[in-house]
């Protein structure tokens, strides 16, 4: 569907004083103009995508503002107004006694055509979500959904419409929401009762609220979509993460609660036993992120989303694009996955049959913490997440030592997390995530500078699996304990250090069977054995 645009503006000019209105009609770009300011004492100012216009060289006196006031309708406890059946908003500054003293005149459109990027998504009657910063166009977008479900779909809808945003100022609503009923909010405290009086005496199929901002009205929403009714919102936040984030709105996505685990989930998981869970089902099960008027950001399972989120993993994302041909652009899932390269690509350490969370770095002489050294340095070109250590110095170890490794902001675009003793030892939350994955942990004795490029001018990267001693290792103990369970014969592993020892006899403790180091050092190995593996015993390196 080609786009049409409505605007009204020539209602919202004739409002003007005509020193402001007449430079607005004489303009060529009139219909990309956002809104008009007028402060008291200024000089008025039409603003535009990316730019700002003075209207004229008289400053705002207080009867321009009252030539305003007095042709628009009376303002509400939200100091808004408009312009009856039109769509244009006109917000109002007002000092310590109560007088107006500025007034932002904002241009209201009705853009027909807008959803033909997610029109999919709104016919298939899930409940959808839409976020964006301020003016990319929610209010726009959710107007044609209204219009659409009604018309087209046949629905029964009813707009939940606070300060008359979405169909206009007045008691007729304006045709951009086509057959859509209008309920108006008195005061915006109460929009989370009229949400429920509209689902409780008009009978709706979807109801449509804009700006969803406090816990009543998130409330509200889920008792309104476990009633079986589609709703179609907005609410404040660029995107999921914030949503997440935001104590108040987090139930509108299921919510946030931090769970306490049992030992041995948190053993199976590789986790600490306190950790973030998603509460409930999301009261919409889609998310829209809007990026621009033709640009958006689909999470078409909210559920799926926020829980591999809240593990660190990459969401699935479907980005779709309205091209200049007027056809929909999409990028597959499986493509968002390829861009991030995370969900896809394998951890550092995998098998046939399972992933471990292992790829420690080796221990200095003294057995304290992993040091970096000739085999525990990030390849060339790795993309290096640095925790706990100073970013500006290893950026100058980079350039000094031109390793060609990158940062990466976040944990999960690192091929490598680097880190200091302290740090390691006390294991924090972002290096267990990072064992979990099996993303290398490369420690430094130091933060220090010299540290850094020893590590980034190392040759050997530690990384390759082919030549990893770790990998190698847990996958012979893996072998051992199945030849074990079948056969119910002990067998010996090859000699292996005690960091490596100990992560074979953990192994052997997951299958339930006896474990045991045998031998002195440099030919200590362990011994996997069958038995009773109700009562198998677990022994370590330290504890023989």
């Amino acid at each position: 569907m080609s786009r049409t645009i409505t605007d009204d503006l020539d209602l919202l000019v004739d409002s003007l004083a005509p020193h402001i209105g007449d430079p607005i009609r004489l303009r060529h770009d009139k219909h990309e103009l956002l809104e008009i300011v007028m402060d008291l004492g200024r000089y008025p100012e039409a603003r535009f995508p990316g730019r700002e216009v003075v209207l004229s060289e008289r400053e705002v006196t207080e009867s321009d503002i009252e030539y305003v006031v007095s042709r628009i309708s009376e303002f509400g406890e939200d100091n808004r107004a408009g312009i009856e059946r039109t769509l244009h908003r006109i917000s109002c500054i007002r000092n310590r006694r109560g007088r107006i003293v500025g007034l932002t005149c904002r241009v209201g459109r009705a853009i027909f055509g807008t959803i033909t990027t997610i029109e999919d998504i709104i016919r298939d009657g899930q409940s959808v979500l839409f976020l964006g910063r301020p003016g990319v166009g929610k209010t726009t977008m959710l107007r044609e959904v209204a219009r659409v479900l009604a018309d087209e779909l046949n629905k029964r809808v009813i707009i939940v419409d606070t300060s008359n945003e979405i169909a206009g100022d007045g008691d007729i609503p304006h045709p951009a929401i086509g057959s859509a009923r209008r309920m108006q909010v008195a005061r915006p405290q109460m929009q989370h009762a009229v949400m429920i009086e509209a689902v409780e005496n008009h009978m709706p199929e979807v109801i449509v609220i804009d700006e969803i901002g406090t816990e009543l009205e998130a409330q509200a929403a889920r008792t309104i979509a476990e009633r079986g009714v589609q709703l179609v919102g907005t609410a404040h936040g660029n995107s999921l993460e914030n949503l997440m984030q935001n104590p108040t709105l987090s139930d509108l996505i299921g919510g946030i609660q931090s769970v306490t685990l049992g030992d041995e989930e948190a053993r199976r998981r590789g986790t600490q036993k306190s950790i973030l869970e998603r509460k409930a089902p999301p009261t919409f099960p889609v998310l829209v992120e809007i990026l621009s008027w033709d640009k958006v950001s689909v999470h078409r399972d909210v559920a799926e989303t926020v829980d591999a989120t809240l593990r660190g993993y990459r969401p699935s994302v479907e980005i779709r694009e309205l091209t200049s041909d007027g056809e929909v652009r999409r990028l597959s899932e499986a493509d968002a996955r390829a861009a991030g390269d995370l969900l896809e690509r394998p951890s550092a350490a995998v098998t046939g049959r399972r992933s471990y969370a292992i790829q420690p770095p080796q221990a200095d002489a003294a057995g304290g913490a992993p040091a970096a050294g000739p085999s525990a340095a990030p390849a060339r070109g790795q993309r290096i997440y640095p925790f706990g250590i100073s970013r500006n110095r290893l950026l100058q170890a980079m350039r000094d030592t031109g390793s060609g490794a990158t940062l990466a902001e976040r944990l999960d675009e690192a091929d490598v997390v680097l880190t200091d003793r302290s740090y390691y030892r006390r294991k924090p939350q972002a290096l267990r995530d990072a064992e979990a994955r099996g993303i290398p942990i490369f420690v430094l004795k130091s933060n220090t500078l010299v540290q850094m490029q020893q590590a980034l001018l190392s040759t050997q990267t530690g990384l390759n699996q082919n030549q990893d001693p770790v990998l190698d290792a847990m996958t012979e103990a893996e072998d051992a304990i199945h030849a074990v369970i079948s056969q119910e014969r002990p067998i010996e592993l090859a000699p292996q250090r005690a960091y490596i020892r100990r992560l074979q006899h953990e192994l052997a403790q997951r299958f339930n069977l006896s474990s045991q180091s045998r031998g002195r050092e440099p030919q200590r190995r362990v011994r996997i054995l069958p038995g009773d593996r109700r009562h198998a015993a677990f022994f370590t390196a330290d504890e023989e």
